[in-house]
């Protein structure tokens, strides 16, 4: 070369160092920081994914960090609520010693009542006190609130709704009409006995979903004898019994398939009449069987109320529907009269409430969990047909001193049953939501961190072998643009 203004040579080597020096910083900064993609000229479209990963990646974790704290909640409300069925079990065994009446004196018995005071009092304060951040668990406060409630409807119980942002309407489809086992034993003309022997008495056992007896009549016996007779032992039986004309119509004293009626004619006596098995109001066609051929057992069964729940089949049981759906989960208890109608029945609207928790990575009715939690104070244990804890205060219909114990007992086994059924229910939301959906968004979470790192992090394998490529180009080029620098001085010899 004899030309020295331009040195294309050596701007050939400036080139080919600088891109080797690029290359050995953008090693260095990958190797550093540990990151492939350190900003948008990296890799346009793997920032855009990477990005999106991470944002999975925030939302997925604080999902289950909702979850973790929903469990925590559960747990308070639990520790509050094992407290109080504590309490009710030894509520049931003062119950029990107090119908020792001839074994107790009065003192003992005003003793117990004391005591069963006292547990009441601790009740009210638990439920009252039990809370998480200052947030109370267990008064009402995350109970549904319904309104509009339909006259038919004796009981509403909520425990779960996907509202969002809206109200839900309740509405029932009943398309089986609730109905009580029933016989109907017919005496033509009066209970007349024969006058052979073993024919001084008519014997028939009745017996029912708590048990049977064994009645005889006698020649003559009005019906309505009858009657009073089998209704004295409806607490043995679960059956009770009206007259009518010549006629007895016994029925059981619940609704339900699990209430019947039956009757076996131990000794016909000699009367005439037959036995029939009532559906409803109506004696069914065909079921007559006369008393001289009923040795056998003839039975009644109560039919459980049947219907829908805004669209979604609901299991009856005698006067209760019961829906369990992603949308809901209720339990609605008809009147006797709303149970036996079949047609559409409004049964209200639920407006808000319930323990809101948000178990997924989106912001969204999906990933929206509400758990409904009531007021489990004294007042509000039991239901509106045996009746409620409070009735066993002092003074009360059920107090334990001169009240009605067989009552106490039965109100005390609802509200063990409610209790338990409400720890149940929690059980279940921590270990077949909560638990499993913290595994489930633990797994999501860690095949999203895959994702993100294949995409955005350094391999370091790669990338050291990337840089010693680089640091060995960077010498060469910088050696080779010493030698073009040097080379035009060669022209010099041709000025000598």
């Amino acid at each position: 070369m004899s030309r020295i203004n331009t040195n294309v040579g050596s701007m050939l080597a400036q080139r080919v160092m600088n891109q080797q020096n690029t290359s050995l910083n953008q090693s260095l900064e990958r190797l550093s920081t540990g990151l492939r993609i350190n900003r948008g000229g990296d890799d346009p479209a793997g920032l855009i994914a990477s990005e999106n990963l991470r944002s999975e990646q925030a939302a997925l974790n604080a999902a289950i960090s909702n979850a973790e704290r929903a469990d925590q909640v559960v747990n308070v409300a639990e520790g509050g609520l094992q407290e109080i069925n504590a309490m009710l079990l030894e509520m049931q065994s003062l119950i029990g010693e107090s119908a020792n009446d001839a074994g107790l004196s009065r003192e003992e018995k005003e003793a117990n009542q004391q005591q069963i005071d006292a547990i009441m009092q601790s009740i009210d304060r638990i439920a009252s006190t039990t809370s998480f951040q200052g947030t109370k668990l267990l008064n009402g406060s995350f109970d549904f609130q319904v309104d509009n409630l339909n006259a038919g409807v004796d009981e509403l119980k909520v425990h779960g709704a996907k509202l969002g942002s809206n109200e839900m309407d309740i509405n029932v489809i009943i398309n089986q009409s609730a109905q009580r086992g029933g016989l109907v034993l017919d005496f033509d003309g009066g209970l007349a006995l024969g006058s052979g022997a073993g024919q001084d008495r008519f014997a028939i056992e009745l017996g029912g979903a708590d048990g049977s007896r064994l009645f005889e009549f006698a020649s003559g016996q009005s019906t309505a004898d009858m009657a009073t007779q089998i209704n004295s032992f409806t607490g043995v039986t679960g059956v009770s019994a009206v007259a009518s004309g010549n006629a007895v119509v016994i029925r059981a004293t619940e609704f339900g398939s699990s209430n019947f009626v039956s009757a076996r004619v131990v000794n016909d006596g000699g009367a005439d009449g037959s036995i029939s098995v009532l559906s409803g109001t109506e004696v069914d066609a065909g079921s007559e069987v006369d008393f001289s051929a009923a040795n056998s057992i003839v039975r009644g069964d109560g039919q459980d109320v049947g219907g829908f729940v805004n669209g979604q089949a609901a299991r009856g049981d005698g006067l209760n529907l019961q829906i369990n759906s992603d949308m809901l989960n209720a339990s609605i208890t008809l009147s006797e009269d709303a149970a036996g109608t079949l047609g559409n029945l409004a049964v209200g609207t639920i407006t808000g409430g319930g323990a809101k928790f948000n178990l997924g990575p989106s912001v969204d009715m999906n990933n929206e969990v509400r758990l409904g939690i009531g007021n489990v104070a004294a007042r509000n244990l039991g239901n509106s047909s045996v009746g409620f804890l409070s009735d066993l205060g002092s003074g009360r219909d059920a107090n334990v001193v001169d009240g009605d114990l067989g009552k106490a007992q039965d109100v005390v086994n609802a509200a063990i049953k409610e209790v338990s059924t409400l720890r149940g229910r929690l059980g279940s939301f921590q270990s077949n939501v909560v638990r499993s959906t913290i595994n489930s968004l633990g797994v999501t979470l860690e095949n999203v961190s895959a994702a993100e790192s294949a995409i955005r992090d350094t391999d370091f394998a790669a990338e050291t072998a990337e840089m010693t490529r680089s640091q060995i180009l960077a010498a060469a080029a910088t050696q080779t643009l010493g030698m073009a620098n040097a080379q035009p001085q060669s022209v010099l010899q041709l000025l000598g």
